[in-house]
């Protein structure tokens, strides 16, 4: 390979291995994917850095340090060589290794990407060899330590299925409206991605519609309420703190819902499986709707998770770490911040007195089992999903060391299972603090959670 004669590879080749130095080419590509406004090129980009910073450090600091193996003495032309010849152990290949974690990262994703990205990283890889500082076996070896490393992101940060949660189709079609004809559309002017560019494209595609910017805060709600009024369809564009506001008043009116995924993270819309305004109107245009259930927390519905304990500001603490260090490492840093300034909590939960880190109720079963929640198969299972985190002796510890493992489901602290309904009240009389998809209130000494007794209507497309 390194005595190939050929112009083409002498210039490509040292090319491509100089622009892998430092993984500056990883970082590139991966800027390009946030830079999309696509939410699975974020999530490919993240997931694809994140398997290079275990790769690299695998690679460069622990297996270099145990193989002392020197750099190939083969000859290569002149044009071939590299302005700085690598001084490190010959094995394993820091660069393959980066590669082949990038490329793995980004295919668990978006597996539309697989074949380029895999080119690219197949690449770099034999440009490595092709320059002469690195045997066959010192890539392959890397390659295979950056393989491994993207496969195992899966244990901390689970993938997210292609395919979108099952759902009941209605005994009635719900109302087809291709130009918007009855539609009263709500958009939150405070929703991460609501824009004069997304508002002027649904204008232009719902003509018919009545389209309301409201601004986000106490008059919210009544401005949902007064556009169900007047609506045979309410639509609202936003995040899931909105779409949870619109469901409720949507369930109280009777109306089937349109949902404009415009929040920062949708989780509610990526279960349903609409990843974009496009996908909602084409479902609205042809009246296809799937019936999916609502969960309720005293008086409070809700359609994604319900909480008390250090959830809140559990998440809260990952969202501010996440842009800079990736949902994993997020996570983790965020529960020693959190843990280290919370106190337990006395809850008496279906009759029985415990003292919990967390109580969490999900609508409808999370996946996968033994993490943290992340996705669910089917939003009208009828079940709850009820995990706690018990405050026991060196619970923090326990609890922080299964997160960095993997082992949080067989941590003897977390428990979860499914069920119908719960009863919750607090053990001292004081009014329990309940997060209801994200927004805080305080709830009554105690509630029970089940079931709204209708299904909520909303808009999906018949191929999802």
């Amino acid at each position: 390979m390194a005595q190939t004669d050929s112009l083409a590879l002498d210039r490509v080749m040292p090319a491509l291995s100089r622009l892998a130095d430092h993984n500056l080419l990883w970082i590139v590509l991966a800027l390009g994917l946030r830079a999309s406004g696509d939410r699975w090129a974020s999530r490919a980009a993240w997931r694809g850095l994140g398997s290079v910073a275990a790769a690299s450090a695998t690679a460069n600091i622990l297996a270099k340090g145990l193989a002392a193996r020197g750099r190939p003495d083969f000859e290569v032309p002149a044009t071939r060589w590299l302005a700085r010849q690598p001084r490190t152990s010959s094995f394993p290949s820091g660069h393959a290794a980066s590669a082949a974690a990038f490329a793995t990262g980004v295919a668990l994703e978006m597996p539309g990407l697989a074949a380029p990205v895999i080119a690219l990283a197949t690449a770099v890889t034999a440009s490595r060899v092709m320059t002469g500082v690195h045997y066959p076996s010192d890539v392959l070896a890397g390659a295979a330590i950056g393989c491994a490393a993207g496969a195992m992101t899966v244990r901390w940060w689970p993938r997210r299925p292609v395919t979108p949660a099952a759902a009941i189709r209605p005994p009635r079609r719900a109302p087809a409206s291709p130009a918007g004809d009855g539609l009263v559309l709500v958009l939150n002017t405070g929703a991460g991605t609501v824009s004069s560019k997304l508002v002027q494209w649904l204008r232009a595609q719902l003509p018919q519609a009545v389209l309301i910017e409201a601004a986000p805060g106490p008059g919210f709600v009544a401005q949902l309420r007064l556009a169900a009024a007047k609506a045979r369809i309410l639509g609202v564009a936003g995040g899931d703190g909105t779409v949870s506001a619109a469901s409720a008043v949507a369930l109280d009116h009777g109306l089937p819902l349109l949902m404009i995924p415009a929040g920062t993270f949708n989780h509610f819309a990526a279960d349903l499986g609409i990843r974009s305004a496009h996908d909602a109107v084409t479902a609205l245009t042809n009246g296809e709707a799937v019936l999916v259930d609502v969960g309720i927390a005293g008086n409070r519905p809700f359609v994604n998770t319900s909480s008390t304990g250090i959830y809140v500001d559990l998440v809260q603490a990952r969202e501010q770490l996440e842009g800079a260090l990736g949902k994993g490492p997020a996570a983790l840093i965020g529960l020693i911040q959190v843990l280290r300034r919370a106190r337990p909590h006395e809850l008496i939960l279906d009759g029985r007195r415990r003292r919990l880190w967390l109580y969490f109720a999900g609508n409808c079963r999370y996946e996968p089992p033994g993490t943290a929640p992340a996705y669910r198969p089917d939003l009208s299972d009828g079940c709850l999903d009820i995990r706690v985190i018990d405050a026991r002796r060196l619970a923090r510890s326990r609890l922080i060391a299964a997160v960095a493992t993997g082992t949080l489901g067989r941590s003897r602290v977390y428990h979860s299972w499914q069920a119908r309904s719960a009863d919750v009240a607090s053990a001292d009389g004081r009014p329990i603090w309940l997060s209801v998809d994200g927004e805080v209130a305080t709830a009554e000494t105690g509630f029970r959670q089940g079931k709204h007794q209708r299904g909520l209507l909303v808009y999906r497309r018949a191929a999802s």
